[in-house]
């Protein structure tokens, strides 16, 4: 961040106590701490846990993971159950926060979730999906979009899964 968000001056860094170096806005005498989108992501897995669900969206060819933005006074636990239910139609059973990692594409922290629904005949893809698939594990890692966050993140649940190592999930 170069420029005050409020007031537009370009920011000096200057010492927070306790907090190092922050970009300071002379003008307004305030800190400005950086702003950054939260958004979760969601490796979807069947009751048996033996399929994951790939989505399909604004008329990509790639798969990627289900993924929605965290709304202002919400918990991440409750958006990843939000988007799960507005973009596909399912009910989150169990879920675990797995890891984050930062987007600097869309300047977003990723929060991913692996998450288990029971009733996968219940599925009805909104207006934001294209098309949503279930895939068995080998397949899953073969058609996720290549060298991407959702493909770090994917890799990393199904080792895990395929291991035995997922440890306790979350009851909804």
């Amino acid at each position: 961040m170069k420029y005050c968000y409020a007031c537009g001056t370009k920011l000096s860094s200057k010492e927070c106590e306790g907090e190092g170096l922050i970009p300071y806005c002379d003008s307004c005498q305030v800190f400005r701490f950086p702003i950054f989108n939260t958004a979760i992501s969601t490796a979807i897995l069947n009751q048996e846990r033996s399929k994951v669900l790939l989505l399909q969206q604004n008329n990509r060819k790639d798969y990627s993971l289900l993924a929605g933005y965290v709304n202002q006074g919400e918990a991440a636990e409750e958006a990843l159950v939000r988007e799960v239910k507005e973009e596909v139609g399912l009910h989150v059973d169990e879920y675990k926060y797995m890891r984050s990692r930062y987007f600097e594409r869309t300047n977003t922290l990723m929060l991913n979730f692996v998450s288990v629904v029971h009733n996968v005949a219940d599925m009805q893809i909104n207006e934001e999906v294209d098309h949503a698939e279930w895939f068995t594990f080998a397949e899953a890692r073969k058609i996720i979009m290549k060298n991407s966050l959702a493909e770090s993140f994917l890799l990393s649940i199904l080792e895990q899964v395929e291991a035995g190592d997922l440890g306790r999930l979350i009851p909804n």
